[in-house]
């Protein structure tokens, strides 16, 4: 792990009236939109210091982000952890007992490679580690 915080994964409703709060309001800066047709999501990136938000909108009615706000509302949905090399990220995981989503690194939103720690595996939070190339 690099001790950082690579984004802020936050589940939402409608993706456009709630960037109006983060771009009008809180006077972020929208760095684009992303579709991922596989993961039936719509990406907003809202970088922040050394990190960025990103705002989550599904694009299907039984994709992960709409289950997970049926589920528990709108709100943090996960914590993307930066590492430098994901396959040794997850081998230290797999070694350390931790349970995976994903086995193997898959593709994220801009461009990275990605992999999700199971919640339960960790206390709860939906821990996602993220290697930029």
């Amino acid at each position: 792990m690099t001790g950082k915080i690579d984004h802020i994964g936050i589940a939402v409703a409608n993706l456009d009236e709630t960037l109006k709060l983060y771009t009008d309001v809180l006077g972020l800066k929208l760095h684009g939109t992303e579709t991922i047709a596989d993961q039936k999501v719509r990406v907003a990136f809202l970088p922040i210091g050394d990190t960025e938000l990103e705002l989550l909108e599904s694009t299907e009615p039984d994709g992960p982000i709409a289950k997970f706000i049926e589920a528990k509302g709108q709100g943090l949905q996960h914590l993307a952890f930066q590492v430098d090399d994901i396959e040794a990220a997850l081998e230290e995981m797999r070694l350390k007992g931790i349970r995976l989503i994903d086995e193997k690194p898959r593709y994220g939103a801009g461009g990275a490679k990605i992999a999700f720690l199971h919640p339960k595996a960790t206390n709860g939070v939906l821990v996602e580690l993220c290697q930029r190339t």
